[in-house]
């Protein structure tokens, strides 16, 4: 029975730690594709400022609300996003759920919230006057279109980096029944590169953490490949 419950609160704590991972990494990268589009937008709308004057429109902005917003919007977005297409506790299972979800949770439409509430709080302080603050309303679709435009490419960036990955995880495989270990460590740096830049998608950690279990095995084995019979059990899940 003890045995039982605490495999469930092992469940638990890994779904919750993947859960996290997930929201952590999507406030990273939506959150410098969204502050890069906005640093694009404001120099798009004022072409004759100076850089000193793009900097301080910048960090005011930042500074009364537009980088706490930002992760705030996007932590909303998300939340309900996935209430919106049915992901009411669990996580993402690919990135296509992902990229539903900041659509359907509406970041757009609460971006451009975001930017009426910090421009106005600005200029109220005084830090930019009423024809900064218009042109920055006015010219405020530049930036949206810029952040739409941004996060897309970061979600195509996503489905390249699966589809590398799942490239390399196979050829690692190949190698591996060939028992070519130079080209598996080759293929296992490939895949160890990858990694860092994709999203934290169940599926993918399991099955990279048995490749680099095998792969560490084999390598600190002096490239052994007579493995024991639970080492083959985990050779068997590769296939």
């Amino acid at each position: 029975m003890e045995i039982n419950k605490l495999e469930q609160n092992n469940t638990i704590n890994l779904e919750t730690n993947l859960k996290n991972e997930q929201k952590s990494f999507l406030e990273t990268t939506l959150g410098k594709t969204i502050n890069m589009a906005v640093d694009i937008g404001i120099r798009t709308i004022f072409p004759e400022f100076l850089e000193d004057q793009i900097i301080s429109i910048k960090d005011n902005l930042i500074k009364y609300g537009l980088k706490d917003g930002i992760k705030q919007t996007i932590d909303d977005t998300i939340n309900l996003g996935k209430s919106a297409i049915g992901i009411v506790t669990g996580n993402f299972e690919n990135i296509s759920q992902m990229q539903s979800a900041v659509k359907s949770g509406g970041l757009i439409d609460n971006m451009s919230s975001l930017i009426d509430t910090v421009v106005n709080k600005v200029r109220s302080k005084g830090l930019i006057n009423n024809t900064v603050a218009n042109t920055i309303r006015q010219g405020k679709n530049i930036i949206l279109n810029n952040i739409e435009k941004n996060v897309e490419k970061s979600f195509n960036k996503q489905y390249e980096s699966i589809e590398n990955i799942n490239k390399y995880i196979n050829n690692w495989k190949e190698k591996l029944q060939e028992k070519d270990f130079n080209n598996m460590q080759k293929y296992y740096e490939k895949i160890e590169k990858e990694l860092k830049e994709i999203a934290p998608i169940e599926k993918i950690i399991d099955e990279t953490k048995t490749i680099q279990m095998l792969h560490n095995l084999i390598k600190n084995n002096g490239q052994n490949f007579n493995l024991s019979q639970e080492q083959l059990e985990l050779v068997e899940k590769l296939k």
